[in-house]
């Protein structure tokens, strides 16, 4: 069973972002903020990171630019789930090395759907 570790700062969001994706048959671990990520990683490599952008400590650009420029963790694949739903917020998270970006409010399937096709890629 794949490992999805969620890095999110809201405790509602964190919630139901691991709900969905327990729901849909997928081990779950969670973060509030990229320091507590990079520490829970260190440990053990997840099979993929959902990841806010906006949290305190350390923020998803800068913890997805650390994941993709070590070699342990520069193939884990990255999905950016963020409010920042600007074109430049995608284009600069996927500058950052993020393999998909979805805007908050996001529909369910679109999560689960992004995941599963980057847990097979």
């Amino acid at each position: 069973m794949s490992t999805v570790l969620v890095v999110e700062d809201s405790v509602t969001q964190r919630e139901m972002i691991s709900d969905l994706l327990k729901g849909s048959g997928l081990n779950v671990t969670v973060a509030s903020d990229g320091v507590e990520a990079m520490e829970y990683i260190q440990g053990r490599c997840p099979d993929l990171v959902v990841l806010d952008i906006v949290m305190p400590r350390m923020n998803g650009y800068e913890l997805c630019r650390r994941l993709k420029a070590d070699p342990k963790t520069q193939n884990v694949p990255v999905v950016m789930c963020s409010s920042k739903g600007e074109e430049f917020d995608r284009y600069w998270g996927m500058k950052q090395g993020a393999d998909a970006y979805i805007a908050k409010p996001f529909q369910p399937t679109e999560l689960i759907g992004t995941v599963k096709q980057l847990l097979r890629g």
